[in-house]
């Protein structure tokens, strides 16, 4: 067992949130599954303006990119803390006998889009089932799938997506994937005009996303320093949700030169507007809330879409321990002055 951490929640309960604790911090990495971006954001404010260190971390950020498998390196050992993407991954790791465990989830709802556009009629989602819609792999093998027998969407509908818009631009008649904080702003930038957008988790896609993973030996060496990344996350998240995200976005942005401004402030606007940080249970809970009930609605509906197998131990996937206790609900009125 490493040397105990205060937790956040006494940290700001005296009034010590900037300041950092006495001791040395303890040293651990959270890998990141992509290039830095706001996205990301909660992660960055946190570190930026020492929430981090108020409970005791000293986190590096290890960011992702096309040629990085952060997950491989917290199998490793590399990574104390992971980003992971949605639940398919974590039933999977259970189903792989990987002794993994979610512990957040800091998107209540997934990002995932479907776009169309304006004036062609294609304003429903029930209008979406009548043309091709262009769908990377991934994608087409865990929503899409749910998307046939939920909505009677079919396969041959699928087009593949290279995650290059040029064919979407040019064919008005045809729908592309994609996040709600990314490519409507590419379509906006490159088409001139603004795309209409389905999120998919609106339509019953219930699985949390951006969870944070880490290993069992963690939790069981570690267990001060994960309620503090889970908590200090939080935080962070309401502070660049809400709050002054300057600092963050500055650093984003000197690891990342490719990411401008406008895409910085149009993801965050997002990412408020669609609810996929703060909506559902988080909104009582806090940031990072997650229930048993969600856990187990998503498992059922990728086992009815055949994605998944039946009979997977869910609760191998995730522990309760570290979150809804409410960190941050306080912060989040004092931003708002709601």
């Amino acid at each position: 067992m490493t040397r105990a951490i205060p937790t956040l929640a006494c940290a700001l309960a005296a009034g010590t949130l900037l300041a950092g604790p006495a001791s040395a911090l303890e040293k651990v990495r959270f890998g990141t599954n992509w290039l830095p971006e706001a996205e990301h954001g909660g992660y960055y404010q946190a570190v930026a303006d020492g929430t981090y260190e108020a409970c005791g971390l000293d986190v590096e950020i290890v960011a992702g990119g096309p040629q990085v498998n952060n997950r491989a390196l917290l199998l490793a050992g590399k990574l104390q803390f992971h980003m992971g993407g949605n639940l398919i991954q974590a039933y999977s790791a259970v189903e792989q006998g990987i002794p993994l465990k979610v512990v957040t989830a800091h998107f209540q709802k997934e990002p995932q889009v479907i776009m169309t556009h304006p004036g062609q009629g294609l304003d429903t989602w029930s209008s979406l089932k009548d043309i091709d819609l262009l769908l990377g792999d991934e994608g087409f093998q865990s929503f899409f799938q749910w998307m046939i027998p939920a909505y009677g969407f079919r396969v041959e509908q699928r087009k593949p997506y290279t995650f290059n818009s040029a064919p979407f631009l040019a064919d008005p008649r045809v729908g592309q994937q994609g996040y709600v904080t990314s490519e409507p702003f590419a379509i906006e930038t490159q088409g001139g005009f603004k795309p209409n957008i389905f999120l998919i988790a609106d339509y019953g896609f219930d699985t949390y996303a951006t969870t944070v993973e880490v290993m069992q030996k963690t939790l069981d060496e570690m267990p001060e320093a994960v309620q503090c990344f889970v908590d200090g996350s939080a935080i962070g998240w309401y502070t660049y949700l809400y709050g002054d995200p300057s600092t963050a976005d500055a650093v984003i942005r000197a690891a990342n030169p490719d990411m401008s401004e406008e895409q910085l402030a149009f993801t965050r606007d997002k990412l408020r507007e669609y609810g996929i940080v703060d909506s559902g249970e988080a909104l009582e809970l806090g940031i990072g809330a997650m229930t048993d009930a969600r856990f187990k609605s998503f498992y059922g509906k990728m086992v009815d879409a055949d994605v998944l197998p039946d009979g997977i131990d869910i609760s191998r996937a995730y522990t309760l321990d570290f979150v809804n206790k409410g960190v941050g609900l306080d912060l989040k009125k004092k931003l708002t002055g709601q």
